[in-house]
């Protein structure tokens, strides 16, 4: 399934009830190339930069420790937060604000608690974009020393890409034909509420994690979400997650082997005070969710 990530941006209008058709066509896709150059750029000259730093002075990058591995977004300051974390870290920024708050807590759990401290941790990203921050922030951070061990997949990539040792092909999140136990991580940003059959996906990913292997998920959700029955968006309904269907996932992974870091059994732990994310092209108000999981 394909990533809003690496779809066009969710600026501009559309009338209400109507298809969010993805603006900008041809000059958009070659503005989303130019920049996904320039943040690979950025990343092999500030990591090497970063090596030498690290060795004169041994001192290693701190992990992120705003966000949760498993919470709601639940106003403004929070992604706020996040973004001015995330500059103080040095980690190039997703142009979408709010992505920066989901994105630095995937990053901070894969780190404590999917790698040992030698950062020689396996992830994929499910339904990457080339341009979306969890693999740059992650190959940052010392990941991606052995080949293929940071790994983007998806549907709308053709032949293989590498960039500064980050490897983005082909490939399906309900089945990704790789060996059995053979990652210690997973991340999926924005991905599942795009059409992604749910239950597929979860099975998948517990059968390519190793025991103790750790999923990171976010999604678009909301306590009591707005009407979508009208919208579709890239290609597929827009969905919005409510508490009931945060449970019914959370149920649905346990069954398969994936556990929940943290608690969404109480109504406080799913409510939140503002709709900090905006879709404007649909005049959506909603927030995100992220959850982290571990095998068992």
């Amino acid at each position: 399934m394909t990533s809003p990530e690496n779809l066009p941006d969710t600026d501009g209008t559309a009338p209400e009830g109507q298809v969010a058709a993805p603006p900008g066509g041809r000059l958009l896709a070659v503005a989303k190339r130019g920049a996904e150059h320039l943040l690979w750029a950025r990343v092999g000259v500030q990591r090497r930069v970063e090596q030498r730093w690290q060795q004169r002075d041994g001192e290693g990058r701190p992990v992120p420790t705003s966000v949760p591995p498993t919470g709601v977004l639940r106003s403004r300051t929070e992604w706020e937060r996040a973004v001015n974390e995330a500059r103080h870290l040095r980690l190039p920024l997703h142009r979408d604000k709010p992505k920066n708050w989901d994105a630095l807590g995937a990053v901070a759990a894969v780190l404590t608690l999917a790698d040992d401290g030698s950062r020689t941790a396996k992830v994929m990203d499910a339904g990457s974009a080339r341009y979306s921050p969890v693999l740059p922030w992650l190959r940052l951070y010392g990941l991606g020393t052995e080949p293929a061990s940071l790994l983007g997949i998806n549907l709308e990539f053709g032949e293989p890409v590498h960039r500064d040792g980050v490897e983005f092909r082909y490939g399906d999140v309900t089945s990704t034909g790789l060996p059995d136990g053979s990652l210690d991580a997973v991340t999926c940003m924005s991905v599942i509420e795009h059409g992604v059959p749910v239950e597929p996906f979860l099975a998948e990913t517990a059968r390519v994690l190793r025991p103790g292997g750790v999923l990171c998920l976010s999604t678009d959700y909301d306590q009591n979400p707005p009407d979508t029955r009208k919208h579709t968006a890239y290609g597929t309904p827009v969905r919005i997650f409510d508490p009931a269907q945060i449970r019914e996932l959370v149920a649905a992974a346990d069954r398969v082997g994936l556990e929940l870091v943290g608690d969404v059994s109480s109504p406080q732990s799913l409510s939140h005070r503002e709709r900090p994310v905006h879709w404007a092209r649909l005049g959506l108000d909603y927030t995100f969710i992220l959850l982290t999981f571990r095998r068992r």
